[in-house]
C-alpha cells in the first residue's frame, strides 16, 4: 500500500498575510481559499510538489502555536538559485552552508512572517530526475 503525503498544516496568526507571504514571495501557488461559517483555509503547494501546506481556522491549526513549526524542508536542484530568487522577492534567507561534496549536502534556511521555518536543500539530481514528472504535473495538480 502506498502512502503519500500530501498536505502539512500550518499554524499562522494571519492567512492574508499568510498567502501574500507564501504565494507573492516564495512563489507557491494557491490551490483554493475556502472561507465560509465554519472556516476559513487556504492550500498552497510548490511547484513540482505532491505536497501542499494548508493555513487557516481549522481545529488543528488552532491548537497549534503560530509559528511553532520548525525545520519543513523544502527541495531544489539549484540552491543558489533558488536562494537568489527567494532574496530578490523580499524574503530573508540564511547563508549556503554546504556539509560535504556529496548531492544534497548543501543547504539554506528561511523563516515565515510567524516564524515557522523551512531549510532548502540541493538535490542537483532533481533538475534531471524531478518526483513528480514535468509531464504529469497537470494531472495531479502540481504546476
Amino acid at each position: 500500500m502506498d502512502w503519500t503525503l500530501e498536505v502539512v498544516i500550518l499554524p499562522v496568526s494571519d492567512i492574508d498575510r499568510t498567502i501574500e507571504f507564501y504565494r507573492d514571495k516564495v512563489g507557491f501557488a494557491l490551490d483554493h481559499r475556502t472561507s465560509n461559517e465554519h472556516m476559513d483555509v487556504a492550500q498552497l503547494t510548490p511547484n513540482g510538489s505532491g505536497c501542499s501546506i494548508v493555513v487557516g481556522t481549522l481545529p488543528a491549526q488552532r491548537e497549534m502555536t503560530p509559528g511553532s513549526m520548525r525545520g519543513l524542508q523544502l527541495v531544489v536542484a539549484d540552491v543558489a538559485a533558488a536562494r537568489s530568487e527567494l532574496l530578490s522577492r523580499g524574503v530573508e534567507a540564511s547563508e549556503v552552508t554546504v556539509f560535504g561534496d556529496q548531492d544534497g549536502s548543501t543547504f539554506f534556511g528561511f523563516a515565515d512572517p510567524d516564524g515557522n521555518t523551512w531549510t532548502v536543500q540541493e538535490i542537483r539530481a532533481r533538475g534531471s530526475e524531478p518526483l513528480i514528472p514535468h509531464e504529469a504535473r497537470g494531472r495531479f495538480g502540481a504546476t
